[in-house]
């Protein structure tokens, strides 16, 4: 095994299903979805090659780069450097996936150190790694932790230690692999996000009940407004504006995250290039009647085929239109669409800040339940200054 050598390649994006490069694109599919299945005890969360091709022919309004690890020619590993079309930008997110059978050998170290490559030739100092942590059983063989004491860090009764982060909302087991791991390149635990699964269907009486107290909540001064695929062109504006707030507005505790622009074009190119997919999304809006605006909006992607779970992407109410029960409402109307158009999804999943206890409230009332948690790291190299990380506050 100690003689196994390995390769790293930036890959190429296939223009088209099935094109120059496709069966190295669709293996790198193959690793993510097998990486996460086994983090979270479940495939419903797999997407197909087909279905992620889009979001990767969209590098102009979102850049972003695809290395694979090869071992004995085969796609053993993956990751993926995002960051923004500003140059100027200080920030990327990194992801850096290995088959659990070829972990200990060096790919996952390799990877994240080309990944940081880019970055520093690109100077964006803020790097930011999502990575999920499952729960150990007493039973699970503890890795050997050489972390350094820190008040983060905190007994867990009869388990092994937990990494709280610095707003003490969520914890992940200190001792889990990807932690040390990210701990040893510098990465500071910022938030730790919930991952959802809501059973459909859902008791309609439950949802006529929640649809009540809510409407009631809410008043006159707003209605549902629903659609699927591309947004009606009387909403590009608003829509542009709500996609641009999603960056700002949603809980990012320490990670603070940049302001992602965004503009009717770039909307325009990205759902044009989503509709070459086979996914739907789905999408509710709030209706502001008296100013004629969208307050807000949510999001289901669903996928081709049956069996697999429909994909809450972003949820917003803009601030100055919350604590009228708004949210609950947008997914009540986005789960009638659902079981309207596409009465053989199995499941919803979802994914929320730990510290966004309103849209918990919202979940857990529809029935969501927990199916695991994942970490929000950051590191900040040391070419960027306190003036540089003061600049990048919206907290």
């Amino acid at each position: 095994m100690t003689g196994d050598v390995f390769t790293i390649e930036e890959l190429p994006i296939p223009a088209e299903p099935h094109g120059a490069g496709w069966p190295d694109f669709a293996a790198s599919v193959d690793v993510k979805n097998t990486v996460e299945a086994a983090a979270y005890g479940t495939e419903e969360l797999a997407f197909t090659a087909e279905e992620l091709l889009p979001g990767w022919h969209t590098l102009e309004h979102a850049p972003r780069r695809l290395l694979i690890a090869r071992l004995h020619g085969a796609v053993v590993g993956r990751a993926v450097y995002e960051t923004l079309a500003d140059p100027a930008s200080g920030y990327a997110w990194f992801t850096a996936e290995v088959l659990p059978e070829f972990r200990l050998r060096g790919i996952g170290s390799s990877l994240a150190t080309q990944l940081e490559a880019i970055a520093d030739a690109e100077n964006r100092p803020n790097r930011v790694v999502y990575a999920v942590s499952p729960e150990r059983s007493d039973t699970d063989e503890a890795a050997p932790s050489a972390v350094p004491a820190d008040p983060s860090v905190t007994a867990g009764g009869s388990t092994a230690a937990r990494l709280t982060t610095p707003t003490g909302f969520g914890s992940i087991p200190l001792d889990n692999p990807e932690v040390l791991f990210l701990l040893h390149r510098g990465y500071r635990l910022e938030q730790v996000e919930r991952g959802s699964r809501l059973a459909l269907p859902v008791d309609p009486g439950v949802l006529a009940e929640l649809n009540r107290t809510a409407a009631e909540r809410a008043g006159d001064d707003y209605s549902m407004v629903t659609w699927a695929g591309r947004t009606p062109e009387r909403w590009l504006e608003d829509f542009a504006a709500l996609y641009t707030r999603m960056s700002t507005d949603a809980p990012t505790a320490g990670l603070e995250e940049p302001e992602d622009h965004w503009s009717v074009e770039r909307l325009i190119a990205d759902q044009a290039a989503a509709a070459t997919g086979p996914r739907t999304t789905l999408v509710t809006a709030a209706l502001h009647r008296p100013s004629g605006h969208l307050a807000g909006f949510t999001e289901l992607s669903v996928p081709s085929g049956t069996g697999r779970a429909a994909s809450q992407e972003d949820t917003l109410m803009l601030r100055e239109h919350r604590g009228r029960r708004l949210g609950m409402l947008l997914k009540l109307a986005n789960l009638h669409q659902l079981a309207q158009t596409f009465p053989e999804v199995p499941s919803v999943t979802t994914f929320n800040a730990e510290e966004n206890r309103h849209m918990l409230d919202v979940n857990e009332a529809l029935g969501f339940v927990p199916m695991g948690y994942e970490g929000a790291w950051r590191k900040i190299t040391a070419t960027v200054g306190s003036a540089d990380r003061g600049a990048t506050t919206d907290s």
